[in-house]
């Protein structure tokens, strides 16, 4: 049975009783910075951060533990009484059974309108929430419909329970938090002002406002309110059966005064009746301002239905206009997934990775991996600004190679950990490079290597093993010199600094330390002797691309050299007999950070570039050539795939261990990706990987093999069930990343399968249980757990575009080179992609008369707005900067024959 179905090219849906799902939320936020999450049933929670949350914060299991949560009830003819959200005591009960309200979820980009319909008390309901662009005020519109024969007379009731403090006070204080509470009604709504924000760290004055307020359709007041749970819910009441509804409590009037008790945004109407197919309408306004001045303006922008609805309508076109990206294959459902796909960055953007109900750590904000990776889909949809926002992140780094892991918020905000000694995350060089490379291929902006940034400096130092005591907080958080200058450096030194100095750090077997963990956060127990195979051969990788780079920059440089920190000269050592010797690597690396423990000399180098490009080619070919001679495991049957990690005991993680196959999906991805893996490796590793990690009705591929031990000389993800979270589960992330690698190496088929098989358990409803998106990870029984906030969504929008479509930047200039299937066109024989590029928004159609696959069919032909393009080597197109900027600033539809 289809659950759920897309209404529109822009992936809004519908759905039947969304309420007998479990676990089921929908996000919705502005940029103003709330965030807010709704249930089927308006449960769920709202909070601008970790310090105010409006609504009390959920975490997944509160979903159907809790009915704390928004709701709108309708007393009928003084004695029935119905929830719009469905939570009252009888609608409850009657779940299941053929009393059971009918109901109707329609959803759109940060929209959600639950319909409701009751066969008991013949009413129809709606309730839309939405935020409105700008505004840190979440809107729940309530619409009631008498659909009977007779005449109805209903009160209304809005009933929203106000938290309003830090999520820290659920299980920290909890009832003292509440008597700071300062609670009042207006004329319109409840307003609850804490007197302080509680913390025996250090108590602080608090000004922030968090409010209810409600109006009928035209505008009219409550006529009555209950502004505390005890004065709604009653003696022995509950949130399902408030005595104030069912027993017609009399309720206090404006400007009433409360303190110290839980606080209730709650209010009743005056009584209507309805005729039959008569209608009324509801607002009801929920947020938090610093100012009663600031509520009474939003108040009045939102106080009647047609401001509602114009408000609703401009909501839907921003976002809709945000998503610009557009899919067009022989599968709708597809192209409308990947709508969604393609919105998820945005909520990561506003979300950070907690705030979400499965989300329920961390404290707000985004890690260093995650503003690097969050990058590579703006710059796929909006790359105006993400140059600034790029050489910001660089701020971020230490002189080390390091990073701050800290993120504050805005853009290059970073924050000392003052606790001692963090993590070092081994990975987190790698993404940085990663997010450059594609922008100077988007914008051809090669200049932005020899933009000059600071460093970070905290306390932190020697690559995180050491403590600098010298340092000051009061000396700021930038790297100075002996002199006491800030020192900045090009971004090409900072890439450099890092990919040099993750080469050096080594362990027994000669591959980068794991050190705390590397993409996979939960291999957290292998710190002395743990070694990242998987990241070597990314950095392998990542020195040629980065060679690439600085021989583009060569081209277009007038000096032909690089300026450079003097100490990093230690780090360009060429001689190859050092790189397999480990006791010299390690004392090359030690020399340069305990030259920069503290401050720098502030003394630079001219470097000539080509020296450079030679250097990092040199590494990188000796280090691919040491993993495919040490770490390849040869299997039976024309099997093998590379050995990802060594534990923490310098023992190989993956292989033949008796009877018993230890194999993980990361090694395999970063091999193929650097191209350490040859085709021979790759076809062998596809084999093996269908073989003892691909299981088709969960999502596709594992993440690893069952181990059937708890490596605690590995991580915590060995002590998870299997099937969960990082171990065996169908990790979203690593698995695009591995259609990714695919496809660049060229096999597509494989590529796709690993794609198709995530989609098609997105989108098979009885299997993952989650609205249109893709999930953190599917876990053994295919349910999409983590849903909306993950990288995964970045590189699957990122691999669609420029891999399958094959539409990519090439410094600055546009390339078109697909890699699509036959059965990727529609009924026409098309595929097409709209997507921006160089300001201007391209809808890119192929034609494909013979329905070949990719490697059987060739470009005949192509056109930008019916002038023809140029074709090389029958197999791609390239449309020069040049050209793409002397078009006019409007859409253009190129087309490409294929035969």
């Amino acid at each position: 049975m289809k659950h759920l179905k897309f209404i529109d090219e822009h992936g809004s849906f519908v759905m039947e009783r969304p309420e007998n799902t479990s676990y089921l939320y929908f996000p919705l936020a502005s940029e103003a910075g709330l965030k807010s999450a709704v249930t089927p049933n308006l449960g769920g929670d709202a909070k601008i951060d970790q310090e105010s949350f409006l609504l009390e914060p959920v975490s997944s299991e509160d979903l159907h533990s809790s009915r704390s949560g928004r709701n709108f009830w309708f007393v009928k003819n003084d004695a029935e009484v119905y929830s719009a959200a469905g939570v009252s005591a009888r609608q409850e009960a009657d779940k299941f059974t053929k009393l059971q309200d009918d109901s109707e979820l329609t959803a759109g980009f940060m929209r959600h309108t639950i319909k409701r319909t009751s066969r008991v008390h013949q009413l129809e309901t709606t309730v839309t929430s939405f935020i409105p662009n700008g505004e840190q005020a979440e809107i729940m519109y309530v619409t009631v419909q008498n659909i009977s024969n007779t005449m109805q007379n209903l009160t209304p009731y809005a009933a929203v329970p106000i938290y309003g403090r830090s999520a820290d006070n659920i299980r920290d204080h909890r009832n003292v938090t509440s008597m700071l509470h300062r609670i009042r009604t207006d004329r319109h709504g409840v307003f609850v002002c804490p007197t302080m924000s509680f913390d025996e760290k250090g108590h602080r004055p608090n000004s922030r406002i968090y409010y209810v307020m409600g109006c009928t359709g035209a505008g009219s007041a409550p006529a009555a309110f209950y502004p505390t749970v005890e004065a709604f819910l009653g003696e022995g009441g509950t949130f399902t059966r408030p005595r104030a509804v069912y027993e017609g409590y009399p309720g206090c009037p404006a400007q009433t005064s409360a303190a110290g008790k839980e606080a209730m945004g709650a209010f009743r109407f005056e009584p209507i009746s309805l005729a039959p197919g008569g209608r009324a309408d509801y607002i009801v306004l929920l947020g938090t301002e610093e100012s009663e001045e600031r509520i009474s303006r939003i108040f009045e922008k939102y106080n009647t239905s047609e401001k509602v609805l114009h408000a609703l309508e401009d909501t839907k076109a921003c976002w809709q206009d945000q998503v610009s990206v557009r899919f067009r294959t022989g599968d709708t459902d597809f192209d409308c997934l990947m709508k969604w796909i393609c919105f998820q960055p945005f909520l990561r953007r506003l979300f950070g990775c907690s705030f979400l109900p499965h989300h329920d750590y961390g404290r707000g904000g985004r890690g260093w991996r995650d503003l690097w990776q969050d990058c590579l889909s703006l710059l796929l949809m909006e790359p105006d600004q993400v140059g600034k926002m790029i050489a910001a992140n660089y701020g971020g780094v230490r002189v080390d190679g390091t990073n701050a892991t800290i993120i504050g918020s805005g853009d290059g905000n970073f924050i000392a950990d003052r606790n001692g000694i963090p993590r070092v995350w081994m990975d987190h060089a790698l993404w940085p490079l990663m997010t450059t490379r594609l922008y100077i291929d988007q914008t051809g902006d090669i200049e932005i290597l020899n933009k000059s940034v600071s460093y970070f400096k905290d306390a932190q130092t020697m690559r995180g093993n050491a403590v600098d005591s010298l340092w000051e907080p009061e000396t700021g958080n930038r790297q100075r010199t002996a002199a006491g200058d800030i020192y900045t450096g090009t971004i090409l030194e900072h890439l450099l600094i890092q990919q040099l100095t993750a080469f050096y750090e080594t362990g027994a077997h000669n591959i980068c330390r794991l050190r705390g963990a590397d993409w996979n956060d939960a291999l957290d127990m292998a710190s002395e002797h743990g070694e990242s195979v998987a990241f070597t051969c990314a950095y392998a990788g990542n020195l040629l691309e980065l060679a690439a780079m600085i021989r583009s920059l060569d081209e277009h440089s007038s000096s032909h050299t690089a300026e450079l920190l003097e100490e990093i000269t230690i780090l360009l050592d060429s001689s190859s007999e050092a790189f397999g010797d480990i006791d010299k690597k390690r004392r090359i690396l030690s020399d340069y950070t305990a030259r920069c423990r503290h401050t720098l000399s502030g003394r630079r180098v001219r470097v000539p570039l080509s020296s450079l490009t030679v250097n990092l080619i040199q590494k990188a070919n000796w280090l691919m050539e040491y993993l495919r001679e040490h770490e390849w495991i040869e299997g039976p049957d024309g099997e093998g795939w590379f050995n990802s990690y060594y534990d923490n005991h310098g023992r190989a993680v993956e292989g033949f261990f008796g009877d018993q196959v230890r194999m993980m999906l990361t090694g395999q991805v970063f091999a193929i990706m650097s191209g350490t893996a040859q085709d021979t490796h790759i076809e062998k590793i596809t084999k093996s990987a269908d073989h003892y990690l691909y299981q088709k009705e969960i999502g596709g591929y594992r993440l690893n093999t069952d181990f059937h031990e708890l490596k605690f000389d590995m991580g915590r993800m060995f002590g998870f069930a299997y099937g969960e979270k990082e171990n065996g589960a169908v990790f979203s992330h690593m698995t695009v990343m591995y259609a990714n690698a695919l496809y660049r190496r060229g096999f597509a088929k494989e590529g796709w399968k690993a794609l198709k098989t995530l989609a098609d358990t997105a989108l098979d409803f009885d299997t993952s249980h989650i609205y249109p998106g893709i999930p953190e990870y599917f876990r053994s029984d295919g349910r999409g757990m983590y849903h909306y906030l993950t990288g995964a969504a970045s590189w699957f929008m990122l691999t669609m575009i420029t891999e399958v479509f094959g539409v990519r930047g090439e410094s600055g200039s546009l390339v078109l080179y697909p890699k699509l299937l036959a059965s990727q066109f529609d009924e026409e024989c098309r595929a097409a992609l709209t997507v921006p590029f160089a300001g201007r928004l391209f809808t890119i159609i192929y034609e494909n008369k013979q329905r070949k696959d990719f490697g059987s069919y060739r470009i005949a032909s192509a056109a930008c707005d019916q002038a023809p393009l140029a074709v090389s080597e029958d197999a791609y197109v390239v449309l020069p900067r040049e050209t793409l900027t002397a078009l006019p600033n409007a859409r253009h539809t190129i087309t490409v024959t294929l035969l």
